[in-house]
């Protein structure tokens, strides 16, 4: 089971300076649905906001920086972005230096700020500009995805107190979704021959899951804030792909996917298809919730794999 978070941190104590904020301040109309309405959560990616929107039920509003398709790895914040912040009662990261862009963002704010990767013991990068730091991507594993789950109802407990045993028990209920989606993905991958469990993607983003699920995980470059599709890079790929006859590679829907249709072109293989990591789709699209992605992408990968 997830251990507990310990009780959220404060970071800084800074108030948001008038020269940060000049210019874009919120009318008193703006600020008053914060002042008197819900506790306004802000999260930096649509994933945990869905995520924090499955505990938190209607007992909280919750708002993620990036939209919908963004890459969130080299974001810029706006200054939009940085008034939503200080008007916000709780912020959510990934951590395990996943946006690196908002450590100083949160620097210069004075609210509440947890990240949802505390607990989880990372596995390291193993090559390019990042090699040795944490592969920030732990929630595409529904297993860590539990810990997420674990940190979010500690945070919205100490937000909300009154309504702390809701969150415990949504949490609960939500982590056992996880848990069974978890022996569901590890069902559907041991049809697959094991010469045939190897997983070639775009970015390394799947290490945790590969893990879980006992995959040999390539890829192109390691993180998307590393330099991405160089001839070296497709070269290792294509000897990659046809040192063990993988039968198809994948690529993320939030980045180009032309050098990895070059290695399919090269090796044989075939694309698979695409892959969401650091994004959701819009809601009527194949994966707007968390549960959703993670199922997608597995029945996505088991079909490439599979497929003559």
């Amino acid at each position: 089971m997830p251990k507990a978070l310990p009780r959220m941190r404060l970071l800084g104590a800074a108030a948001v300076t008038v020269a940060l904020l000049s210019g874009c301040a919120a009318t008193p109309s703006e600020t008053e649905p914060a002042e008197v309405g819900k506790p306004q959560v802000l999260t930096t990616f649509t994933v945990i906001a869905d995520m924090v929107r499955a505990v938190g039920g209607d007992a909280v509003e919750v708002e993620s920086i990036t939209k919908v398709g963004a890459e969130i790895h080299g974001y810029e914040p706006t200054p939009s972005d940085l008034r939503n912040a200080a008007s916000a009662d709780l912020i959510l990261d990934n951590g395990l230096g996943l946006e690196r862009w908002f450590e100083q963002f949160v620097e210069r704010i004075d609210v509440p700020h947890v990240v949802l990767s505390d607990g989880i013991e990372p596995i390291d990068i193993a090559g390019g500009d990042y090699e040795g730091r944490p592969n920030p991507h732990a929630w595409m594993s529904p297993v860590a995805g539990q810990q997420y789950v674990a940190n979010i109802a500690v945070a919205l407990g100490d937000l909300v107190p009154e309504r702390a045993a809701e969150f415990d028990a949504a949490a609960a209920e939500y982590s056992a979704q996880l848990a069974d989606l978890a022996a569901e993905l590890e069902a559907a991958i041991e049809q697959l021959p094991e010469e045939r469990r190897v997983l070639v993607t775009c970015e390394g983003a799947f290490s945790y899951l590969a893990r879980d699920l006992g995959l040999t995980e390539g890829y192109l470059w390691p993180v998307n804030s590393d330099t991405q599709g160089t001839p070296q890079q497709v070269r290792a790929a294509i000897q990659l792909v046809e040192e063990r006859e993988v039968p198809a590679v994948f690529c993320e829907t939030t980045v180009n996917d032309g050098a990895m249709r070059q290695v399919a072109s090269e090796s044989g293989a075939r694309f698979g298809g695409n892959l969401y990591v650091d994004s959701l789709s819009e809601p009527g699209g194949p994966v707007p919730s968390y549960l959703d992605l993670l199922r997608h992408d597995i029945d996505v990968i088991v079909e490439g794999l599979t497929s003559e």
